[in-house]
């Protein structure tokens, strides 16, 4: 498995304030304390105890942001509670209502190699069926699925180092060169007919809200993505 063991109390602190990082530079601690449902006081404590073992950067009165460690973490839960949460939906037929407290349980139990095969079972999901948020990307340095479909361990799998960001979630003006492209061949085929492929230079010009369009500059040629597939596009963004 990649990386050592991590108690769950501290994986549903890292998952909670991921989630909080994606909307604010900041998790303040009475959010935290709210949707964990633990009293602030012992949440002030247990913020400390991650910034000691270097997952978050604590600010007193203000609250946390997560280190590269934290946000790695974070990440990786919450990927698996929305991959789980389509796996009880799709595969099992489980009640949407139920969906949220059964992938919660089974969630840190969940090896990373059952990770992969989930995945490739339910043909690289992007978004979870309750609240139809982003599935975040794996940490394998993989350019696209079928790579990962065709080594049988994980463990020869290196981890990408660098966070790649979906081009729907860019910033107007940002650039970054195309690292990964999620999905099934088809849908790879898909990007490479628009012209999009690995180490393309995006630029995005202008992200509508909910499900609009998005246009971008790919190389030297304006092009409008579908707000679905700029989310199975990643990119690392020139800082």
């Amino acid at each position: 498995m990649h990386g050592k063991v991590i108690s769950e109390n501290i994986e549903e602190y890292l998952e909670t304030i991921y989630k909080k990082s994606l909307t604010d530079t900041m998790a303040k601690t009475t959010e935290i304390s709210k949707d964990l449902g633990i009293a602030p006081g012992s949440v002030t404590q247990m913020l400390k105890k991650l910034e000691e073992e270097g997952f978050v950067t604590y600010y007193q009165y203000k609250g946390v942001k997560l280190t590269d460690k934290g946000f790695s973490i974070g990440r990786k839960i919450v990927r698996k509670h929305r991959i789980l949460e389509t796996f009880l939906y799709e595969t099992l037929g489980i009640n949407i209502e139920d969906l949220h407290e059964q992938a919660c349980a089974m969630e840190h139990s969940l090896s990373d190699e059952a990770e992969r095969k989930l995945c490739q079972l339910l043909d690289f999901p992007d978004q979870c069926p309750d609240d139809h948020n982003i599935i975040p990307i794996c940490n394998l340095d993989i350019a696209t699925c079928y790579e990962c479909t065709q080594v049988p361990n994980i463990e020869d799998i290196p981890v990408r180092l660098e966070s790649l960001t979906a081009v729907g979630t860019m910033l107007p003006q940002q650039k970054g060169k195309v690292k990964f492209i999620r999905g099934s061949n088809e849908k790879l085929q898909e990007f490479l007919d628009l012209g999009i492929s690995i180490e393309s230079e995006i630029t995005l010009i202008h992200s509508t809200p909910l499900n609009g369009p998005v246009k971008i500059l790919v190389d030297d040629h304006e092009l409008s993505l579908d707000k679905e597939l700029s989310y199975n596009v990643f990119v690392d963004v020139e800082r």
